[in-house]
């Protein structure tokens, strides 16, 4: 048997999160396709093809593919996985596998593995509850396992200079018009993708305002980092929320991460805890982010962070 795929990706270039799930996916030892659709996605299949571990790339192209509609790349995934050469469906646990996957899982009448972390063996996996502060061993007896990844949880798998996986082309349209897309608005930004950056900077309600919170804007620039923020800050208008870290936002889980007048409620513990690397600057002592911390530094974070951001002018 195989494992499935499903790639995501923004019609340019392969979405980190799919690295990883493919890398995921090598834990199972068994062929590893690639699903890719999209509308001429011509540049994703040739870096598709230099992909460690992916022996065949499935190639629909087609307009109906262009903005990934659940609708449409659902029923073109069920039709795919009907040829019974595969005994897993996998995909990140992003907005866009949180949309596809359950609907996928629904037409395959299977359950779902959501946001795995581990993959113990071909029908086991580990998976948080309780907003990560407990892990569960989750065996599935279906003949089909759909299993969505917290990308986080993996490395991203290596990519050879060499094009070495099969190119399939899939002759399957599925524009079942149930779902129109109107129109995308992304937020531009020079500083590296939140969810993918090796350096996140935090804020959180201790920073007061919106205009202090450019103090870790700074801070980010100087250290060539992702922002974060808490959902009190961004509840509070400081930031919009797609830069929110938590059970409810972004889980992230860089080499280093920084927790600016950050309390550490379980939320946000949730979506950072995993981070290679802590630091906390936090005026009270007793502020829960400092049990998780690596480095804690107890103090006015409004004397410590202009001080900061001029050492490293310096």
């Amino acid at each position: 048997m195989k494992t499935l795929v499903i790639a995501e990706h923004d019609g340019h270039t392969l979405a980190v999160e799919t690295l990883k799930t493919i890398n995921a996916a090598v834990q199972l030892s068994q062929p590893i396709e690639l699903l890719l659709a999209g509308e001429k996605p011509g540049e994703i299949v040739n870096y598709a093809q230099q992909i460690a571990g992916v022996e065949r790339v499935l190639v629909a192209d087609n307009a109906c593919y262009q903005h990934l509609l659940a609708e449409n790349l659902g029923a073109l995934c069920h039709d795919v996985i009907a040829s019974g050469e595969y005994s897993h469906v996998m995909a990140a646990a992003t907005t866009f596998g949180k949309n596809l996957l359950p609907r996928l899982a629904a037409l395959l009448d299977v359950g779902m593995l959501s946001d795995v972390i581990e993959l113990v063996s071909a029908d086991t996996v580990i998976r948080p509850i309780y907003a990560g502060n407990a892990l569960a061993r989750v065996k599935s007896n279906d003949s089909i396992k759909v299993i969505s990844v917290r990308a986080s949880a993996f490395n991203t798998v290596e990519v050879q200079g060499a094009k070495s996986a099969e190119i399939v082309e899939l002759n399957m349209v599925h524009n079942l018009g149930l779902a129109q897309f109107v129109s995308q608005e992304t937020v531009e930004s020079a500083r590296p993708d939140l969810p993918a950056a090796r350096v996140v900077v935090s804020g959180g309600r201790g920073l007061g305002s919106k205009e202090n919170f450019a103090m870790v804007e700074q801070l980010a620039d100087k250290l060539g980092a992702a922002i974060g923020a808490s959902r009190a800050a961004v509840d509070a208008g400081y930031v919009s929320n797609d830069l929110q870290v938590g059970q409810t936002g972004k889980i992230v889980a860089p080499d280093l991460y920084i927790a600016v007048g950050i309390s550490g409620a379980i939320q946000h513990l949730a979506g950072m805890k995993d981070s290679k690397v802590i630091v906390a600057i936090n005026k009270d002592p007793d502020a829960a982010i400092f049990e998780v911390a690596d480095y804690g530094l107890v103090g006015d974070l409004f004397e410590i962070l202009p001080e900061l951001i001029e050492q490293l002018d310096g």
